[in-house]
């Protein structure tokens, strides 16, 4: 591969990246060092594939030790213990990895968490956005405390008064006192030995899917705001259109795109649409098949909570869909009116040779 970094980035001479790889390959330093490198070395021009020649360090592990190492950093800003630190060069990368969500104070908080309970990766994610989401409540639920244990604590506590089943709730009462922070959580939850009474559990509701399969029905044209990552500018900037009846015209000034959706009933009923792009990967909850690329629309004039629906946020400057049980303490841009798939074609050959379809 024919690669000259002098071309891309002035700033580090080959000689400088040849060594940097060199350290690479013989893992020298910590963890937190091999991030840091591997993340120099992307800057000046050498992509992942590069590297993994080079170094051996697949794209997956660049990736994880490049964020982990600034996580670690943000521990390092945020004054932590000597002691915690020393911990994470354990090595812990793939935990504190999970602590990427979380702002830097609550990476602090989290990280002494799954030191003080010896958390491994999977249960340190967990505890992440159990605590991520237990922070965007716009009051602290009686007897729980803003700290990441109590967060978990909760989480079982609400669990637990939905479970009918004994081993169920005595398995998630146990859970609880171990990650109960305050007195007042353990409390709570310990009140729940005695109290069978049961709370109704609301689950999320369906995501509102359609397949485009007629393509005769009339469309409204809704501006397309772009594709995920976008930031809420780039969304809430887009010229709102209107279209003139009977055929659903619109005049647009703007610069940008318009995307033509069928009539439902969902889609007219819209006040201030805006059509959104991402892939089906990133959509709060999985759908069925491969990934693929889903249009979701939005409708920037409902921005009041209700658990039915799914809204657009901004979490960590960036876009994503989410579902709330109960009402947020951020603002809503957006509900979601539907998530739309492509139209499924079977036999794509079929549309380049329409005359085999004669008969």
């Amino acid at each position: 591969m024919n690669h000259n970094p002098e071309e891309t980035s002035p700033q580090l001479s080959e000689e400088q990246a040849e060594e940097l790889m060199r350290s690479l390959l013989h893992k020298e330093g910590t963890w937190v060092d091999w991030g840091k490198t591997c993340e120099q070395l992307q800057k000046a021009g050498y992509n992942s594939q590069t590297l993994f020649e080079k170094t051996g360090f697949q794209s997956s592990q660049q990736n994880l030790v490049i964020v982990a190492a600034q996580v670690y950093d943000s521990l390092l800003k945020a004054e932590v213990s000597e002691n915690l630190l020393s911990y994470f060069l354990g090595p812990k990368s793939d935990v504190l990895y999970e602590l990427r969500i979380l702002s830097q104070h609550q990476r602090a908080m989290v990280a002494q968490l799954a030191k003080d309970k010896n958390l491994d990766a999977i249960e340190t994610k967990e505890a992440a956005k159990t605590f991520q989401t237990f922070s965007l409540m716009p009051q602290l639920p009686p007897g729980f405390t803003l700290h990441p244990g109590d967060a978990i604590a909760y989480q079982c506590w609400k669990q637990g008064k939905q479970k009918k089943d004994l081993q169920d709730r005595t398995r998630l009462i146990a859970k609880g006192l171990k990650y109960a922070f305050s007195d007042t959580a353990r409390g709570a939850i310990e009140k729940l030995l005695s109290d069978f009474s049961l709370t109704p559990e609301r689950s999320a509701p369906l995501m509102p899917l359609h397949r485009i399969q007629d393509e005769q029905e009339m469309s409204r044209i809704v501006p397309l705001a772009g594709s995920l990552p976008l930031s809420k500018n780039q969304v809430l900037g887009v010229e709102k259109l209107k279209g003139v009846a009977p055929f659903n015209a619109v005049t647009y000034h703007n610069t940008g795109s318009v995307v033509p959706l069928p009539s439902w009933q969902a889609v007219l009923k819209a006040v201030d649409p805006v059509a959104i792009l991402c892939q089906s990967d990133r959509l709060p909850q999985a759908l069925t098949g491969k990934p693929e690329e889903v249009l979701v629309l939005i409708d920037r004039s409902i921005t009041e909570w209700n658990h039915k629906s799914y809204f657009l946020i901004e979490e960590a400057e960036a876009l994503t869909f989410k579902w709330f049980a109960e009402a947020p303490s951020i603002p809503l841009l957006g509900q979601v009116i539907i998530v739309l798939r492509p139209r499924k074609i079977f036999d794509e050959n079929n549309l380049l040779e329409p005359w085999q379809m004669d008969d």
